[in-house]
């Protein structure tokens, strides 16, 4: 078995689920600089992500799909190695949050939580990890959330999705070894973006007092961590959750 890479880092094919927006338009980015060829998918695009693909249209490419449609995954998969090469790395990042007392949500909700957050991200990496199998390589991260293992009101639907997508991380890790395959997952805390932009002053001033760095982090921030663990400079770290959340859950 051979631990190199048949694809050098710069010329690596990068998928990323919900590349058009916030995290997933930070990471798709951030491996446009590092110079690989990045494909993503949503189930819109955006007027960010129209411009990225327009200035790197020979390196990035949108599709439009979604995650929670389980039958549309494996012909995208196979779509963009088609078109544009074998992938080397896949970044689980699609995902949607819903929050609410689960004793007051309804199924429907949760059912949705479930379908995009756990049973796409099983699906896109089934999809994905049984040509890197083949080719002896491949490096998978997955976004969780740190509600997977601290528990916040509101949030238990959405925190059992990302438990159970580090629970993938941690098997999958052990599975895939043997192929070079590594499997990770970052778990960030509260970032300033869109998202959280509508969160009360009140609310926001006691998330921050109670992150030692003070501040929240940024989705840049975040996208680094995941290109770190897909690099080379990790290629001995694997079944692990890289937290960034500036000291939160410390």
């Amino acid at each position: 078995m051979t631990n190199a890479d048949p694809v050098t880092p710069g010329g690596r094919v990068v998928l990323v689920s919900g590349g058009s927006r916030g995290l997933g338009l930070a990471i798709v980015r951030g491996y446009l600089e590092d110079g690989c060829r990045v494909a993503t998918f949503s189930r819109s695009s955006t007027p960010e992500m129209d411009a990225v693909v327009t200035h790197h249209h020979d390196r990035a490419v949108f599709y439009r799909a979604d995650l929670g449609a389980r039958d549309e995954l494996e012909p995208l998969v196979r779509r963009v190695e088609n078109e544009w090469g074998p992938i080397g790395v896949l970044v689980n990042n699609a995902g949607i949050t819903l929050e609410g007392v689960l004793a007051r949500m309804s199924v429907a909700d949760i059912e949705r939580l479930i379908d995009v957050n756990l049973r796409g991200t099983l699906a896109l990496t089934h999809a994905v990890a049984r040509g890197m199998m083949i080719r002896r390589f491949g490096r998978i991260v997955s976004v969780s959330s740190i509600v997977a293992t601290r528990g916040f009101t509101g949030t238990a639907a959405y925190a059992a999705t990302k438990g159970a997508v580090e629970a993938m991380t941690r098997a999958l890790a052990r599975e895939l070894g043997s192929r070079n395959i590594t499997v990770n997952a970052v778990a960030p805390g509260y970032l300033e973006t869109d998202l959280t932009a509508g969160l009360r002053d009140e609310k926001r001033r006691q998330i921050l007092r109670r992150t030692p760095l003070g501040r929240p982090g940024t989705v840049d921030e975040v996208a680094a961590a995941i290109r770190f663990l897909t690099s080379d400079a990790a290629r001995f770290v694997t079944g692990q959750t890289l937290v960034v959340d500036g000291g939160l859950t410390t």
